[in-house]
């Protein structure tokens, strides 16, 4: 009966995440909002289901990796208020894994857009 009623819980505070992320990271933001106008596009240029696929792939890893990003810095934060090159080291490194993904997004995004766009 505990799991059972753990589940929605699980749900609910995985959704408070979401929008305290929303509420309280600006990159998140910019990252849900440039996803959802490529779903935007996508759905206009009428996108077959494989095309479908990369792009909400590619979107999702972001976001994915845009909470672990945020996740690992409120962890440094807590255990290293204080100013550390370790603690340097894992907030730069987890926001280049962003960065880097970000990249591959827009890289894949221009192989899905460009030619439907041209065809128009």
């Amino acid at each position: 009966m505990s799991k059972f009623r753990s589940l929605p819980n699980s749900f609910k505070y995985a959704w408070q995440g979401v929008f305290t992320a929303l509420r309280r990271e600006p990159n998140f933001r910019i990252h849900v909002i440039a996803g959802t106008t490529a779903a935007v596009f996508a759905a206009f240029l009428n996108f077959n289901v494989y095309e479908w696929l990369l792009l909400v792939y590619a979107i999702s890893f972001v976001l994915i990796l845009e909470l672990f990003n945020t996740t690992l810095e409120a962890i440094v934060n807590l255990v290293s208020p204080e100013i550390k090159p370790q603690a340097k080291i894992a907030k730069d490194v987890s926001a280049a894994a962003v960065l880097i993904a970000a990249f591959i997004s827009v890289l894949t995004a221009f192989c899905l857009f460009l030619p439907k766009i041209i065809v128009i």
